[in-house]
Formats: structure tokens, sequence, C-alpha cells
């Protein structure tokens, strides 16, 4: 079966396409891509994802992304010269522009309208993956860790499966136990935005750690930072822009540092709570397989490698699995389950009270 995978994730870097093969549970990545989003489009889906908005824009957005996934779906394809009409399913992820998983009442919303994508594409499209888990009494997430379960779990070696993207998550992968998967912390999400307003948006992102490393670590920021209670909670639990947006970063402004200085700070600030996640949690870890936009962060992953320094770092490359792809790939292997009628959830990681088939239909 022939499946494309749809994610954009929390850093709003563009959408991630990643098109497979399965057969018979052996899994081939024949495409991957990321398209930018158009000039206004990240701006918009920040500003109803960081404040209070009008459901005008919601609305519009839920029905102009799909459009844009649809085009990225097109451009992958052209680019790995696969003809569309080989795909058979879609599993698209949407975007988050709202989660809150650990509260009374559990909600999540993501947006693209599936329905103008299988207009676009005449393929179906399973959608809408986290409601079902959280119905189930879960938290909505993390749902990667079923596939890093099938794709990077041993008998005998104790791993980690690490995504680096605007949050930060594991999957710890040891032998007989059950998964155990959450959210860390801050993955890029908080460097990104302070290395918009140190460039004044000339750049997105800490290219390479390069900023990070010319500046000083605030180490009683630091220490302050650590001493959130998030850190100490058991999982399951998941964090968010809401977390690590807008009033996160206006905190951090707040202590009057240099911007150079706090995008240190908030790049050790990463590492360590990764750290603090593998060694609390998952302390005879010997293999950390990472994924995700932060990987290409060279100071960040020697500070992550300086910290856990009884665990060999690699990344999901040394697996054939790009770690750009890889969420793109989970959500394709999401929609392979849900489209064969079978529970893609792991409630040992999302806390829902049974496994459940996750998304819907839209064909």
């Amino acid at each position: 079966m022939r499946i494309a995978g749809i994610m954009s994730g929390t850093s709003l870097d563009g959408i991630d396409v990643a098109i497979i093969d399965e057969d018979g549970g052996k899994l081939e990545t024949l495409a991957h891509g990321t398209t930018p989003y158009p000039d206004g489009v990240r701006e918009r889906i920040l500003a109803v994802s960081n404040a209070e908005c009008h459901t005008r824009e919601l609305s519009r957005l839920n029905f102009e992304l799909p459009e844009l996934y649809a085009q990225a779906v097109q451009a992958t394809c052209c680019a790995a010269s696969l003809p569309l009409h080989s795909i058979e399913l879609i599993g698209c992820h949407g975007q988050t522009v709202y989660h809150e998983g650990d509260t009374a009442t559990p909600n999540t919303l993501q947006l693209g309208e599936p329905a103008v994508l299988v207009e676009r594409l005449g393929i179906p499209v399973v959608s809408n993956f986290r409601p079902r888990d959280i119905a189930a009494g879960g938290r909505g997430a993390p749902l990667v860790p079923f596939v890093d379960q099938l794709l990077f779990g041993h008998e005998s070696i104790p791993r980690v499966a690490l995504n680096l993207g605007g949050i930060a998550n594991i999957t710890v992968l040891h032998a007989g136990k059950p998964v155990i998967a959450f959210d860390t912390g801050p993955g890029n999400m908080v460097v990104d935005q302070l290395t918009a307003l140190y460039t004044d948006g000339r750049q997105r992102y800490d290219a390479g750690g390069t900023i990070a490393a010319t500046a000083a670590i605030d180490q009683e920021l630091l220490a302050q930072l650590m001493q959130d209670e998030y850190f100490s909670t058991f999982p399951p639990k998941s964090a968010g822009r809401e977390q690590y947006g807008a009033n996160f970063i206006d905190r951090l402004l707040g202590t009057g540092l240099p911007l150079p200085v706090l995008i240190a700070t908030a790049t050790a600030f990463t590492a360590r709570s990764v750290a603090l996640a593998v060694t609390t949690f998952a302390a005879d870890t010997r293999e950390l397989i990472a994924a995700g936009g932060g990987i290409h962060n060279a100071h960040l992953m020697a500070q992550l490698a300086a910290f856990l320094p009884g665990c060999q770092l690699m990344t999901t490359a040394a697996f054939g699995i790009d770690p750009d792809a890889k969420e793109a790939i989970a959500f394709a292997i999401l929609a392979r389950e849900t489209w064969h009628h079978r529970p893609g959830n792991l409630p040992s990681a999302t806390g829902a009270s049974h496994p459940v088939i996750l998304g819907s239909i839209t064909r």
C-alpha cells in the first residue's frame, strides 16, 4: 500500500510530506519533501495559536491549509517522479492551534479540513487523529510512540526515541516494559522565537546553534526554568505553545538579559530538560535515537551528548528513516492502522483507558 503522510508541527517550518510503501509490515520511504508556508500564512497560524481570535480566521485557515497540503503532496510526487494516482491513502495530522491535554476537560484542535484534500487529490484521507484518544480518557498525545515501538524497539537494547521538534518528546523503549512516552519540554520553539526577535525576522531558527555558541549561559535563569513543576510531574504529560509561546518569551525578555544570552540559555534549557527526562525515567538507556529539526543544531546536540555521557546518541538515519521525515512517516503509518481498523494509540503513553482506532476516514 502506498501512503502519503502530511505533518505540520509546532515550529511551523512548513508542510512535511512523506510517501511510503508498506508491504507485509516492511516500510520503504519513497519520497520526502518540505514545502514552506506562503508569506503571511505562518504569521496567521501563530496569531490564532497565541491569542484569542475571531472564529472567522480559524474557519478560513481550516479550509486554506488543506489546499496547501494538496499542493505539497503534488510537489513531493513531482520531485520524486511518483505518479499521484499511485498513492492509495493519505494520513494528515493537520495544524495544531490548541492542545490542552492535562485538564478536567482535555481538548485539542487541529486545522485542515480533509474534504478539501479528498476533492483536490481524489485520495481517501485519515485525519483528526487525537480526539478519539482523548475521548477514551487519554491526553491525545503523544501518538508517535506507537510508530517508535514499531521501528526502533529492540528485544535487548534499552533505547529512547527522541523528537526535537518545536516541542521535545521521548519514547522509552525498554524490552518487557510498557512504553512510556511524553513531552520533555521545549524543543526548538523557544530558541526559534528568540532568534526571530534577535535577527528582526531574518532567521527563524539558530542555524547550527551559531548564535547560542557566541554567548554564555545564564546559570541562574537556567536553574529557575528547571524548577518548573512540569519536569517533576510523572507521565503521561504533554506540552505545547500554551506553555512555551508568546507569554513564555515575554517572561524571558523581562529578565533584561541580552538576546544572545537568552538564546544560549534556552538551548541549554532544551538539552537539560531532555536529559533530565531520560535520566529520570530511562536511566539505563544505551541508545538515544533522535529526529526532528533540532538535530541540525550542532550546539544543541553537543550539549545533549554532554548531559548523557553514558548513552550513544544517533539519529534515525541509522535505521533508514530520514530524521526530517519521521513525523510525516509516522502519520502515514497511523493512517494505515486506521484504514485496517486497528488501534494506533498506546494507553501507557497517552493515559487512555484502552487502545482505540484513531482518526476519521474521508473518502
